[in-house]
């Protein structure tokens, strides 16, 4: 995994929770930081494709390990 600056877990939250937080903490972040966001919740692949196309930040990686899915997003 690419390195990050920030990390958010929103393990154990459902849709639209992690994208929610994850758009919280991006607005904090400065353009080309990068931030890692875990999830459990199997409907956040598709929620992540769709708010990096809505919003223009590069969904750099996503991965899924052990139940938990692993996305890297780049602030545009």
């Amino acid at each position: 995994m690419a390195d990050f600056d920030e990390e958010l877990d929103a393990s154990g939250l459902n849709c639209p929770l992690p994208i929610l937080r994850a758009k919280k903490a991006l607005t904090g972040m400065e353009a080309g930081k990068v931030l890692h966001i875990i999830a459990t919740d199997p409907g956040s692949v598709k929620d992540f494709e769709a708010f990096a196309k809505q919003t223009g930040n590069e969904l750099m990686e996503s991965s899924e390990e052990g139940g938990k899915f692993h996305f890297l997003m780049k602030k545009t």
